[in-house]
């Protein structure tokens, strides 16, 4: 870990000597700015490993992204390298067309313990139900962050995470597939227990994730990145953005089709994504992800 070509890699500049809260959030908000939530290795023909190091050249030299098994496991060594007491948590993602929660955990995230309080960190979930700032954990307390007021529930030793949403103002609604989305107040996103976890028990689920055709990322490519007042999202050829309580407690979500011609200087100039090899999107999964 070069810890200053990763601050560099985030446009970070602040202190960094002391591990408080303080700096805590101001690294992890520098990260969900700048390295993207994306699986667009998949729609290029090349694989994602649990390999440290090959996920700090991807994310760090090479500029890129990464799914939550790339990003936070990135984010536990930068935290761990600075004195953090970081813990790996697995948790099972809330699919609402199913109405249930993944079967087997296929998220990763971390808890890091200061002062004597577990907070959670997850650089890793992107698109509108990226968390802004760590969270107590604590059960039932509203906290509220730019993205909308997040909470968690504790049930029996699983903990739920849960957003509620505001209103949305969709200019272009002859583009907007989103079903169910207006009536939707608030939106599980996932649950986990505290079991601590190895990386290693996430490699069979990160080889599924990337290979079975039924796979929410075989079936839709996608690049977010989280901005200074919302985030912008490409998802197979629809880029949408979204600000944040654009008005009147409302999230302010617009959208365009791109052309195939257009996908490329997108990525770069609206993620500052440059790939090696041939980008093929698709988004042949109906699975709503805002």
């Amino acid at each position: 870990m070069d810890i200053k070509e990763y601050f560099a890699r985030i446009s970070y500049q602040g202190s960094y000597a002391k591990p408080d809260l303080a700096t805590l959030t101001d690294i992890f908000q520098h990260h969900i700015r700048a390295v993207p939530f994306e699986n667009l290795s998949i729609h290029c023909g090349e694989s994602i490993e649990l390999d440290l190091e090959a996920t700090y050249n991807k994310i760090v030299r090479k500029k890129r992204g990464g799914w939550c098994m790339e990003n936070n496991h990135l984010l536990s060594w930068v935290l761990k390298t600075l004195g953090y007491h970081v813990t790996l948590l697995g948790s099972k993602v809330y699919v609402p067309e199913y109405n249930a929660y993944a079967d087997e955990i296929d998220h990763l995230l971390l808890k890091v313990v200061l002062d004597n309080k577990s907070y959670i960190v997850d650089g890793g979930f992107g698109m509108s139900y990226q968390i802004w700032q760590p969270m107590e954990l604590v059960s039932g307390r509203d906290q509220p962050q730019t993205p909308g007021v997040f909470r968690f529930l504790e049930e029996s030793g699983v903990w739920y995470l849960e957003k509620v949403k505001r209103k949305q103002w969709v200019p272009n609604q002859s583009i907007s597939t989103s079903h169910n989305t207006e009536k939707e107040v608030c939106r599980r996103v996932y649950l986990f227990t505290l079991q601590p976890r190895d990386i290693e028990e996430f490699r069979a689920r990160n080889t599924h994730l990337q290979t079975a055709p039924d796979s929410l990322f075989v079936t839709k490519s996608i690049c977010s990145l989280q901005t200074a007042d919302g985030i912008r999202a490409l998802v197979g050829w629809k880029l949408t953005e979204i600000k944040y309580n654009y008005k009147d407690n409302m999230d302010l979500v617009e959208i365009r089709i791109l052309a195939d011609e257009e996908m490329e200087k997108t990525l770069k100039e609206q993620f500052n994504i440059t790939l090696d090899k041939k980008f093929v999107p698709i988004n042949t999964s109906r699975l709503s992800l805002f």
